[in-house]
C-alpha cells in the first residue's frame, strides 16, 4: 500500500487527537466501573473497524484484511500483558482510582517505544530479506517455551523491576507515598518522583519485552510498516479499558498461553515459509484471508475451552470445601 507523507502525518495527529480526547474524559481520577470500561472498548474496537473499512474503500481488500489479521493478533498478544500489568500494580500499591492514569501514560509510552521498534524493523527487513528466517525462528521457539511454561503449571506471581527502572530511582529518588496525580514533588529541597511516576514508566518499559514477539507476529502479517503501526496503536490504545472491563477474568483465562503459542507458532511457519519464497523455492505461501481465520478460530477456541475448564475447577473447588466443613462437623 502506497502511504504518503501526508497520510502518515494525518494519521498521527488522528491518532494523537484520540488519545487526547481519552486523556481529557477520563483527567479526573476516579474507580474505572465494568460499564464504563465496556463502554469505552466497544468505542475503541469499533473506532478499529472503522479505520480497517476506510483502508478496504481508499486502499485496497489486502491492505484491509493485513490490518484486521494484525489488529486481532495485537490484541490477543496484548491480553498477556495484562497479567504483568496486575503484578505491576499490585507491586507498587497503586490507589484504584489512580489506575486508569498509570495505564493511560504507560501505554502512551508503549506506543512511542514500539514506534521506534517499528521503523527499525521495517528498515531492517527493506535491507535484509533473510531476517524473515530470524523472525520466523524467534516466534517459533517463543511459541515452543510458551508451551513449556503452560505445561509446567507455573504462574508468575511476583515482578522484578529491570535495570533502567533501578537506575532512573536511583537517580531520582523516589517519594513515600503517593501525591495525588502529581510525578515530581520537593523532598528537602530536593526534587524527586513520586511512585506514579514510577509505576508509568514500568507498564511503559515493561511493554518492550512483548514487543519482542508481537512485532516480529505481525510483521509474519504485513510488511506495511503503515499498517503495523496502525494496527498496534489500536490495539494498544484499547488496553487501557480492557484492563478493567477483564481484570477479574485473567484467571479464568488458564489455556491462553496455549492460544497464543498456536498463533504465534503458525505465524512463524508463515514468514519461513514466505523467506523460502523470496530466496526462489516454490513453497506454498498462507494468504490473509487463512491467517485471519486460524487466528480467529484458535482464540475463540481458547476462550470457550478455558471458561469451561475454569467452570469446572470451581465447582470441584467448591465440592471439596462441602466436603471438608462436612468432615469438620462429624468430628465436632
Amino acid at each position: 500500500m502506497d502511504v504518503s507523507m501526508t497520510l502518515w502525518v494525518l494519521t498521527i495527529l488522528g491518532l494523537g487527537a484520540l488519545i487526547g480526547a481519552d486523556f481529557f474524559i477520563g483527567r479526573k481520577p476516579h474507580d474505572v466501573s465494568v460499564k464504563e470500561a465496556g463502554a469505552w472498548t466497544i468505542v475503541w474496537i469499533v473506532l478499529a473497524a472503522l479505520f480497517g473499512l476506510g483502508l478496504l474503500v481508499f486502499g485496497n481488500a489486502q491492505a484491509s484484511g493485513e490490518f484486521f489479521a494484525g489488529y486481532v493478533t495485537e490484541k490477543s498478544l496484548s491480553v498477556d500483558n495484562l497479567f504483568v500489568f496486575v503484578l505491576i500494580m499490585a507491586k507498587f500499591s497503586v490507589p484504584s482510582h489512580l489506575q486508569q492514569r498509570v495505564l493511560l501514560v504507560g501505554v502512551l509510552i508503549a506506543l512511542v517505544l514500539r514506534a521506534i521498534f517499528i521503523a527499525a524493523g521495517a528498515a531492517i527487513i527493506a535491507s535484509f530479506s533473510w531476517v524473515f528466517y530470524l523472525f520466523g525462528a524467534f516466534l517459533i521457539y517463543t511459541a515452543w517455551k510458551l508451551i513449556q511454561e503452560a505445561r509446567s503449571g507455573e504462574e508468575e506471581d511476583d515482578w522484578e523491576e529491570n535495570r533502567l527502572l533501578k537506575t532512573v530511582e536511583k537517580k531520582f529518588g523516589v517519594a513515600d507515598r503517593y501525591h495525588g496525580t502529581k510525578l515530581f514533588i520537593r523532598n528537602n529541597g530536593k526534587r524527586v518522583l513520586t511512585p506514579l511516576m514510577v509505576v508509568m514508566v514500568a507498564i511503559g518499559t515493561t511493554d518492550i519485552l512483548f514487543a519482542l514477539d508481537s512485532i516480529p507476529a505481525i510483521f509474519g502479517l504485513t510488511q506495511d510498516p503503515y499498517i503495523v503501526f496502525t494496527a498496534n496503536a489500536f490495539a494498544l490504545m484499547g488496553l487501557r479499558q480492557l484492563y478493567f472491563l477483564i481484570g477479574g477474568l485473567l484467571k479464568k483465562l488458564v489455556h491462553l498461553s496455549y492460544g497464543l503459542s498456536v498463533i504465534l507458532g503458525f505465524i512463524g511457519v508463515k514468514l519461513v515459509l514466505h523467506a523460502l519464497h523470496e530466496s526462489g523455492v516454490h513453497v506454498p505461501e498462507i494468504g490473509i484471508p487463512f491467517s485471519l481465520a486460524v487466528i480467529g478460530g484458535v482464540l475463540a477456541v481458547t476462550t470457550v475451552t478455558s471458561l469451561i475448564a475454569s467452570k469446572k475447577q470451581a465447582q470441584r473447588e467448591a465440592a471439596e470445601a462441602t466436603d471438608a466443613k462436612a468432615k469438620d462437623s462429624v468430628e465436632a
